[in-house]
């Protein structure tokens, strides 16, 4: 796939679009392995290009303050616009030994930040500035310096001087009343101006280093101020590129980055980052503000060289809008890593507005500077450490000294909540040492879901963790040798088999390193837990001292096991047909959806169908994940394959394996499509006013035609209608969100066809004019059925050659709507059943199908169907059929229906079938070894040399900040005791008052009796 035909934009069609990236057209970044001045970029591009009589380009000037430093990048632009001659001219430029790589130059648009009462981001402003209604019972939640005791700090003389930190936000108004130190201001964008019309950057500068008003908590710090975004909140990937270069001149100690989105597939960004953390630079970025949903970490906050920052309410809770774990960059075929680093207070903070004042904003834009403020104090507090703090050795005391919130898991708060005065502690103390993310494994505690949901058995998918490595001694180092697996024998550590793959280089910083479980044959009975530890021994290269040093680390294992459950009670996950990315437009399931309408998140039991995995989990079922094709699992044991929304074609071998299981070993299938309809999707088709071009799905909600493939020597077919409606299902409330309904079933005997009313939502799409209160249409829309090997019909009258000339002639218009064909057919037909056949087979698999998927997606749920796939998984396995379901079944009214089209591929489309690498998952073993308790093992902390004058004020500092911290737990001790008496006090006033009442009733009713 050339640049041309890659475009990966992220979009909100909407008056103000979240987040939006897309291709610049005609420009490129050339980006070289090395650093050059200007002049000699230039004379490696001409040398390509003039050698070869190619004119039409020039070398676009970037006015600003890294234009006379040297670079690794320069924009290209192809000025005639022709596809063959940029091609070529890439191609050129390719083969020069300097230059790195040569991609599109992009633009992004983001709003910067997140309002608790709506589902869009956008900035939220107090009139002139100024919070009304201040009342002195919210100062807890306004002056949030104090709530994370930043004052104590300020206290000793530490309130961030000499730590240089940068913005990258919006700008900052010149000579604003909160700030003392703003060194510089620069900009980035095409824009003249350096003030902040935005209000963003201000904000944040505030949280950070406001000395005024509400207080930010490094008032003393160093400010370098880079706009890098317009008034209108657009940004380009080379006003970034040149911004960090930048930085890394100005020797920057930390970089704020309060925004993200979904592009980690922008790899000179991504690069950047990675030389950023090289060149010891701290970059603090928020998480995302997409929560609750699970795996939608935002970039460059899910980089393990960033720290990443998600946010919480004053009461402790996790917000609502903060985004959470896990990394998606892994999926479908890996498993995605924590991602999110530490929780902090986001909702509701009060910070700078743009000229002076205060104001509250909530997000993790907001909860990003509260700990790039954070750092700027512990950086201050330990400057006698200035050579032993880099981007590892600040996450790791920023984790360790965190508390976790009980209540939730480590996808949702990391390491847990940040404990300034805790920090502090461990980086005054602290040695340089090697430390993994996370720590351990533990399938025991509820921290550690989702590995705590279910334990392993024998023969279940391998379990991974996908561990980070964090190395505060060294910028790179390297693995020496293998892994080493050392099961505890006490702790039945030997029913467990491990395999673990790491970086072949720790660089920077950073590392990693996948470990995967099983349990042994042995254990097939076992149920308990199962302990052990992997060790690895990591070379370090300290450049300021010229030294190497060996360390090594430990990994322990706490596994829960379980007996291996019956094949009624597990359920295959198909998780491999999924998107590991969307490598271009890919549209929202729920087409209903306006303000976010593009799907960039990747499917996952664990991310956004972690509700119906809960379900599933709460009714006894045992989930395990497929992540290699069809051809390579063991049909025997499980009582069905789940496949939900996929996106991949499905190649010949799977589909023959599949047919063998289903027919051979009695394996059943319970399907959830989505919509799809070409026609739909040339209407959906929008015009990219940066790429000026027009932009085609390249698959609808799910890849229909794939399916139809797969299910093809079963008798069944989803079509091209696109239904939505409500609807009821005896007493449960539906919803059909943009589904497909099925055209094409067998009919034997005991088979059910389920239908209702739904709107035509796809040519309410395709003609906009269509009048709000058309008729609904009655449609079958799920099945179940019982296979039979001998009734397939196998002729099917499809001229596949015609389809892609045919996708590309659809019409849009109304008027041929109406008549569509979107399959070439030899004559018309009613839609075909297979003959009933009085003969079962016990062998034989059964099959349901349900054309929306939407009723199990968290992203956009409306009414959630997982009483559904419980009947549907109830009849697969058990051949239990819901008297309800029977009640509604109208098998023999849809068999008089008219046959209607199959849908087409669109032409396109490069959503393919992965049937050219068909290699199933391979592991190879770590052989068992003993702990040698003779041998000298290799510490992973290193002893460090501190001058005495050093070494006698970090002292004097940690013990005054002990003091304080006594104090202050006295405090709390005293508040706490105060709270204690006044909840005791509570009760005993409302039983003094209730035995008053009864009394006084008692009198009454005896003042009575009396008179009478």
């Amino acid at each position: 796939m050339n640049v041309f035909t890659f475009l990966f934009i992220i979009s909100a069609i909407c008056s103000l679009d979240a987040f939006k990236t897309a291709v610049v057209p005609n420009e490129f970044i050339v980006h070289f392995h090395s650093k050059y001045f200007a002049p000699v970029r230039e004379s490696y591009i001409a040398a390509k290009l003039l050698g070869s009589n190619v004119t039409n380009w020039r070398i676009v000037p970037r006015l600003n303050l890294a234009w006379q430093y040297p670079s690794d990048f320069d924009i290209l632009r192809v000025c005639d616009g022709y596809e063959s001659s940029s091609e070529f001219i890439i191609e050129r430029l390719q083969t020069h030994p300097s230059v790195k790589a040569v991609v599109p130059q992009r633009s992004v648009r983001r709003i910067l930040n997140y309002d608790a009462y709506s589902n869009l981001t956008y900035i939220h402003r107090h009139p002139q500035g100024v919070l009304r209604n201040r009342n002195p019972n919210n100062d807890r939640h306004r002056q949030l310096c104090s709530v994370l005791h930043a004052n104590i700090l300020w206290k000793l003389g530490i309130t961030g001087k000499g730590v240089k930190v940068a913005i990258f936000d919006t700008g900052l108004t010149k000579n604003h009343p909160h700030f003392r130190n703003v060194k510089e201001r620069t900009n980035w964008t095409n824009e003249k101006s350096l003030d902040d019309r935005v209000s963003h950057g201000t904000f944040v500068a505030g949280v950070i280093a406001s000395s005024r008003e509400c207080l930010g908590f490094a008032p003393d710090a160093d400010l370098y101020i880079f706009k890098v975004f317009t008034n209108s909140q657009v940004s380009y990937t080379s006003w970034f590129l040149d911004a960090f270069n930048y930085a890394i001149y100005r020797k920057i100690n930390i970089l704020n980055l309060s925004i993200g989105g979904p592009d980690f597939m922008d790899s000179p960004f991504v690069e950047k980052v990675l030389e950023l953390s090289a060149n010891n630079v701290i970059m603090i970025s928020a998480a995302g503000n997409d929560g609750p949903l699970y795996g939608t970490l935002n970039n460059p906050g899910d980089q393990s060289d960033v720290v990443g920052v998600g946010g919480i309410q004053f009461d402790d809770k996790i917000a609502k809008f903060s985004s959470r774990g896990m990394t998606t960059w892994e999926l479908p075929l890996g498993y995605g890593r924590m991602g999110l680093d530490i929780v902090t207070y986001g909702s509701q903070v009060e910070g700078s507005d743009v000229r002076k004042g205060c104001r509250r904003l909530s997000g993790t834009s907001v909860s990003s500077p509260v700990v790039a403020g954070a750092a700027a104090l512990l950086i201050s507090g330990a400057f006698q450490k200035i050579d032993y703090i880099n981007p590892a050795s600040l996450k790791q005391v920023l984790i360790e000294g965190a508390e976790k919130l009980p209540h939730y898991n480590m996808f949702e708060q990391g390491a847990g909540k940040l404990n300034l005065l805790k920090s502090m502690q461990l980086l005054l103390s602290y040695k340089p040492k090697i430390t993994l993310i996370p720590a351990y494994l533990d399938f025991t505690q509820n921290y550690m879901w989702p590995y705590s949901s279910q334990p392993l058995y024998y023969g279940s998918s391998v379990a991974i963790a996908n561990v980070t490595i964090l190395n505060g001694i060294s910028v790179t180092s390297h693995i020496v040798g293998i892994p080493k697996w050392i099961p505890d024998f006490e702790n039945q550590g030997q029913f467990l088999q491990v395999s673990a793959q790491v970086s072949p280089i720790v660089w920077p910083w950073t590392g990693w390193m996948s470990v995967f479980i099983a349990v042994k044959k042995e254990g097939e009975n076992f149920e308990g837990v199962c302990k052990g530890s992997i060790t690895l021994v990591l070379e370090s290269f300290k450049q300021t001292t010229n030294e190497t040093h060996v360390t090594e680390v430990d990994f322990p294992l706490t596994i829960k096991v379980t007996p291996k459950p019956p094949r009624n009670k597990r359920i295959l996950w198909d998780q491999y047909h999924s998107l590991r990315y969307p490598p271009r437009y890919i549209p929202r399931d729920d087409l209903k959806v306006k303000l976010d309408p593009l799907d960039w998140r990747a499917d996952h039991i664990h991310t956004n169908f972690r509700d119906m995995y809960t379900h599933l989990r709460n009714v006894g079922y045992y989930i395990d994940v497929l992540r290699e094709p069809f051809t390579c699992f063991n049909a025997s044991d499980y009582g069905a394959l789940l496949i939900v929304d996929p996106e991949r074609g499905f190649g010949d071998e799977e589909i023959n394996a599949l047919q063998e299981n289903v027919y051979k070993r009695g394996l059943n299938v319970v399907v959830f499509g989505d919509w799809y309809n070409t026609t739909v999707m040339k209407k959906i088709k929008f015009f990219d006013e940066n790429t000026r071009q027009w932009w085609t799905p390249d698959t609808g909600g799910a890849n229909i035609p794939a399916l139809n493939d797969l299910l093809k020597p079963f008798g069944i077919a989803f079509g091209d209608f696109v239904g939505e409606g409500h609807f009821k299902l005896g007493d449960h409330s539906m919803y059909y969100a943009s589904g497909a309904t099925i055209v094409k079933f067998p009919m034997n005997p005991g088979d059910i066809i389920v239908g209702t009313k739904l709107n035509d939502q796809g040519l309410s799409i395709i003609n906009s004019k269509t009048p709000s209160k058309v008729a609904k249409l009655d449609v079958p829309i799920f099945g179940m059925f019982q296979t039979k090997a001998n009734s397939i019909q196998s002729n099917e009258e499809i001229v596949v050659n015609a389809e892609s000339n045919l996708a590309e002639a659809i019409p849009t218009d109304y008027s041929t709507f109406k008549n569509r064909v979107l399959l070439l057919r030899t004559k018309q037909r009613s839609i075909s059943f297979a003959k009933s056949n009085n003969h079962e087979t016990k062998n034989e698999g059964r099959i349901a199908v349900y054309g929306d998927s939407n009723c199990l997606d968290s992203t956009h749920l409306e009414k959630a169907c997982y009483w559904l796939l419980i009947t549907f998984l109830d009849f697969a396995i058990n051949s239990h059929k819901s008297s309800l379901l029977q009640n509604l079944n109208r098998i023999t009214e849809f068999h008089k229906l008219e046959r209607a089209p199959l849908p087409l591929r669109i032409s396109q489309s490069i959503i393919k079938s992965r049937s050219q690498d068909n290699n199933c998952e391979q592991f190879k073993w770590l052989a068992p070894t003993k702990q040698n308790n003779a041998e000298e093992r290799k510490s992973s902390i290193i002893d460090v040399t501190i001058l005495e004058n050093e070494e006698h004020e970090i002292n004097l500092i940690k013990n005054l900040l002990g003091e304080e911290i006594a104090k202050l737990g006295q405090n709390n001790d005293y508040l706490t005791g105060m709270q204690s008496a006044d909840s005791l006090m509570t009760p005993i006033i409302f039983l003094i008052i209730l035995s008053l009442i009864v009394i006084m009733l008692f009198v009454l009713f005896l003042k009575r009796r009396f008179i009478l």
